[in-house]
């Protein structure tokens, strides 16, 4: 389905939690955030019942994201049951890593075709800093899991202060040359002062094409990262729904104040 802008909106990212096992600097708050209540998170039924109407709206890209999708109990089931909805044709996940080692194997026989992986640094302490206590080995062997079973491509999401020429970035993308990954340079952005920039290697950011829904783990579906509409699935039909935030996406970003990356997965 097209917006009144003329873009086609092909492209569902879905938060299946709030919860993460790192507290990224950029991300989350040290002291941690309030969780949502379990009852309020919206069941792998529900994901898979408005993802099956979804796709008749045109929807053929789904990519699962959170806080941090591994930690949810039972996530691969998720995977299974959206994989089994034909329409999709590309089921992505984003992820910290941690746990990818443990679960890559169950992840590709379940359907998933790709991974993007965080990686902020590929020195040990420079990783610990930035993570709050993250092992950049957890990651490291995940990221070998995940070549191992064949998730392909594996991009690698390195976030940035303003330049890819950063000394950390830097060494990330030598790190990717390496081992035959795709670096992609995210700049940090602040949702409620507006800040925002494009991916460099990927198309975030990038208004004028932007192809997305996000809906939040406790049900709302949301046009726009920087922008404050949204509509609960739980309290409107599917179908309404969807098309209400297709015909109602601004045409560029502007700020949030509602927002958080940590539980609309960024």
């Amino acid at each position: 389905m097209y917006d009144q802008f003329g873009r086609d909106i092909n492209y569902l990212r879905i938060s299946v939690t709030d919860r993460c096992n790192l507290r990224c600097v950029y991300c989350m708050p040290e002291e941690g955030i309030k969780l949502i209540r379990h009852e309020d998170v919206l069941s792998f039924e529900e994901i898979y019942e408005f993802v099956k109407v979804a796709v008749k709206f045109g929807i053929e890209k789904v990519r699962f994201t959170g806080g941090e999708p591994l930690v949810r109990i039972g996530f691969v089931n998720l995977v299974k049951m959206i994989s089994s909805i034909k329409e999709i044709k590309d089921l992505a996940l984003t992820t910290n890593g941690i746990l990818l080692s443990q679960y890559a194997k169950e992840l590709k026989d379940a359907g998933l075709m790709r991974v993007n992986i965080s990686l902020d640094s590929v020195n040990e302490e420079e990783f610990r800093k930035i993570t709050r206590g993250g092992k950049l080995e957890d990651v490291l062997e995940g990221i070998k899991a995940a070549q191992k079973v064949g998730l392909h491509p594996i991009k690698i999401n390195c976030v940035i202060k303003k330049s890819p020429n950063e000394s950390n970035a830097v060494e990330v993308k030598k790190f990717c040359e390496e081992n035959n990954l795709i670096p992609r340079f995210i700049p940090e952005m602040d949702l409620e002062k507006g800040v925002f920039g494009i991916v460099h290697g990927g198309n975030g950011g990038d208004c004028a094409n932007c192809n997305r829904l996000r809906l939040t783990s406790d049900g709302n579906l949301k046009p726009c990262l920087f922008n404050d509409l949204s509509v609960n699935i739980r309290k409107m039909k599917y179908e309404d729904a969807i098309q209400y935030v297709i015909e109602n996406k601004p045409a560029c970003g502007v700020a949030s104040s509602e927002n958080k990356f940590y539980n609309i997965g960024g």
